[in-house]
């Protein structure tokens, strides 16, 4: 059976969906999985066993690139002949993409999507709705595309991979940034987390602005700054972490994929919506209801978040 998975962006929604891959070839080994993402994407779902190939793309924001890629997807779909495409974004862009690959498309119906246009291109759609976690809506659609039973997400193994090696083995390693201002932890209150708990801590970053928050903490901790990594390699890094603390963002879900212990620090997005905590990944938030269809990017609570809620969560996670 060929099976096509479009979730394009952005990368902690990608971690969020590669949980449906371990629980595809459980039930239909012999599944061939290819997985359509954005060209910028492309190293969290690398050496992953369960995908055969990575299909790249690049439409964010891209327009004078949609007709080749179009040409792109056409030319695919008649080499592979898939049996099922399914939609993993809920979005025009990516519905379209699934349907330009088959016909036999599958997605969220119009009631469970932020664009609910999208619903049009389908061939198939199920009801499942929008506020519900969006770990267990991957799972929840995907079963019904493909008629197998709901797995409890707490059996999942680890399902991101690396090649790269690396001697850095960091007690405690603290994310910075974010895909939005409003979503980053204040760097002050993470200097008090470091010089709190007395632990070999480093810092990661990615962007310019996250690289100079980091130097801010390392200057007033006893923290290392980590390089620019690629995913590749902070896979790596986080697989050797004791404890990763950071916000509601791509690599501080990368623990919860690994099965490493982790604190996700939620502001103006909806903690039980956007993570599954265990007795080892637990979240801290403003406490306060957040409507998920109308998500305000202004909200800045996060940074009333006491750190020393944070520190005791820390403690009870970090080995003795």
């Amino acid at each position: 059976m060929k099976i096509a998975i479009v979730k394009l962006s952005a990368l902690g929604d990608i971690i969020h969906a590669m949980i449906v891959l371990q629980y595809i070839k459980k039930n239909i080994p012999d599944a061939q999985i290819d997985w359509f993402v954005e060209e910028k994407f492309v190293g969290i779902l690398d050496n992953n066993p369960h995908i055969y190939t990575i299909y790249p793309l690049r439409l964010k924001n891209n327009k004078l690139h949609f007709f080749k890629e179009y040409q792109k997807l056409k030319t695919i779909s008649k080499q592979n002949q898939y049996d099922l495409v399914l939609d993993l974004q809920g979005l025009i862009k990516s519905a379209l993409v699934a349907r330009i690959l088959s016909p036999n498309c599958v997605g969220f119906d119009q009631h469970s999507l932020r664009e609910p246009l999208a619903s049009w291109f389908y061939n198939t759609s199920f009801y499942i709705p929008y506020e519900e976690n969006v770990i267990l809506r991957n799972l929840k659609l995907t079963c019904k595309a493909l008629n197998i039973e709901l797995p409890d997400i707490h059996t999942k193994e680890p399902f991101l991979f690396s090649t790269y090696k690396s001697g850095i083995t960091p007690t405690l390693l603290v994310i910075t940034g974010s895909s939005w201002k409003s979503k980053i932890y204040p760097k002050e209150h993470f200097v008090n987390i470091i010089n709190a708990l007395h632990v070999k801590s480093f810092v990661a970053w990615g962007s310019e602005e996250e690289r100079n928050d980091a130097q801010f903490i390392c200057e007033h901790t006893n923290a290392t700054m980590l390089p620019k990594m690629s995913l590749n390699e902070l896979k790596a890094i986080i697989k050797n972490s004791q404890l990763i603390i950071g916000a509601d963002s791509g690599p501080t879900h990368i623990a919860w994929a690994l099965g490493r212990p982790s604190i996700t620090i939620f502001g103006p997005t909806p903690s039980a919506r956007n993570t599954v905590t265990t007795p080892i990944n637990l979240t801290i938030d403003c406490e306060k209801a957040i409507n998920a269809r109308d998500i305000n990017k202004h909200d800045f609570c996060i940074q009333h978040i006491d750190p020393l809620k944070i520190i005791a969560l820390a403690k009870e996670l970090l080995p003795c």
